[in-house]
């Protein structure tokens, strides 16, 4: 499969070993739809990456997928190269189409590639095959996710195997993700490096306006409505009795949809769904002055969700699994595994200000220590730095 239209890399021979020392070190970020972000967690990471990089003395490339045809070009935004591809595919297709462009580009120049999830990762093997240093960020566990079929199961399940076995440097994002890597064969450099998030303080109340909430007295959720995210069985829980506040939901739910219309005919009253929201004020408004943050996620490492509770300062109700008691720790959460559990520890938080207070602080602590973008993305520089000058093709 080759670009669309006539675009072409012209490859210059390498620069003689005493002025590589020289020269900017050079970065590759696939995996993702492009900066700025408009999507998801790993286009977040990606933006924030690319400019902390930036200004730390890299050049960076960010490969962006868009729909339709023609061919491919190159920009640059806020000085980040990019290299935009064309894709006039629809879904997953459209994403494996992208990544192959991206790869077959990307083998083309010399320097680093970070590599945003696996799902693709036995592309990679036309990296590896050129000596080209492919650091990979391997998400969580796709294939357990309830949502794939037996298909798409099989493909992540040998594209999280391509990636543990051809790639050069693996990164978890969790030590829960760490441990099931090595449980899958790996041996190669392993880092643990979680999300990052930005510290709010502060939030405007007047944004609340608008959604006919007041500071303090709703709940919040933020997460895709798919069955490992808990989301009925939360709602379920928070709408067995009348509650003093609000439940409110972001994210799109359809009637057509038949677990969003599960969850739509569970709720109450007093549960407020609000839509998609990507204007990243009004989120930092709604995490802000929320009473507690809810977090159902059963699969993966650290959710970008939750580590951006944290930095608002949330207390958090998370579903009791390894992954999500490392991110908050024990201070700064209460948790709950069944639905019966969860109304219970509602009531508990709801009445118990003095504990929110607490869990307050703890919560601020916590990803003051651990999930800044500066203290991420250092730890970030400091593995890409180890690749800086290997002379990949051969």
């Amino acid at each position: 499969m080759g670009f669309p239209g006539s675009f072409q890399v012209r490859l210059t021979a390498q620069p003689p070993l005493h002025t590589m020392a020289k020269m900017k070190p050079h970065l590759r970020i696939l995996g993702t739809r492009g900066i700025p972000a408009e999507h998801g967690g790993f286009e977040t990471f990606a933006e924030h990456c690319a400019l902390y990089l930036q200004k730390k003395g890299w050049d960076v490339t960010v490969y962006c997928q868009t729909k339709g045809t023609g061919p491919v070009t190159e920009d640059h935004w806020q000085s980040i190269r990019r290299i935009t591809i064309p894709v006039d595919r629809e879904g997953p297709l459209s994403t494996m189409i992208f990544d192959w462009q991206a790869i077959t580009h990307a083998s083309r120049e010399n320097g680093v590639v970070l590599c945003l999830g696996y799902n693709t990762a036995l592309f990679n093997l036309r990296l590896t095959r050129k000596n080209v240093p492919v650091v990979i960020n391997m998400d969580g566990i796709e294939w357990r996710r309830d949502k794939w079929h037996l298909a798409a199961k099989i493909w992540f399940y040998l594209n999280e195997k391509a990636g543990v076995l051809y790639s050069t440097h693996l990164i978890a994002d969790n030590p829960g993700i760490a441990d099931h890597l090595y449980s899958r064969g790996a041996r190669r450099p392993l880092t643990t490096i979680p999300y990052g998030a930005l510290h709010i303080t502060d939030a405007p109340v007047k944004t609340l306006e608008s959604y006919e909430l007041k500071p303090s007295h709703y709940i919040l959720l933020i997460a895709r409505p798919e069955p490992e995210n808990s989301i009925l069985e939360i709602v379920r829980a928070f709408s067995s009795k009348i509650r003093p506040c609000r439940l409110v939901i972001l994210g799109n739910y359809s009637t057509e949809h038949s677990y969003q219309n599960k969850i739509l005919e569970a709720a109450s009253d007093q549960v407020n769904f609000l839509g998609a929201i990507y204007d990243p004020a009004i989120v930092s408004a709604l995490r802000y002055h929320c009473l507690f943050y809810v977090h159902g996620h059963t699969v993966g490492g650290t959710n970008p969700s939750l580590v951006e509770a944290l930095g608002a300062g949330n207390p958090v109700l998370a579903h009791d699994n390894k992954f999500n008691r490392w991110v908050t720790g024990d201070e700064a959460a209460e948790f709950f595994s069944t639905e019966k559990e969860c109304a219970e520890k509602l009531d508990t938080l709801i009445n118990s200000p003095d504990r929110l207070e607490k869990m307050r602080a703890a919560s601020t602590e916590r990803f003051l220590d651990s999930f800044t973008w500066d203290t991420v993305l250092d730890e970030y520089e400091q593995c890409l730095r180890r690749y800086r000058h290997e002379d990949h093709h051969t």
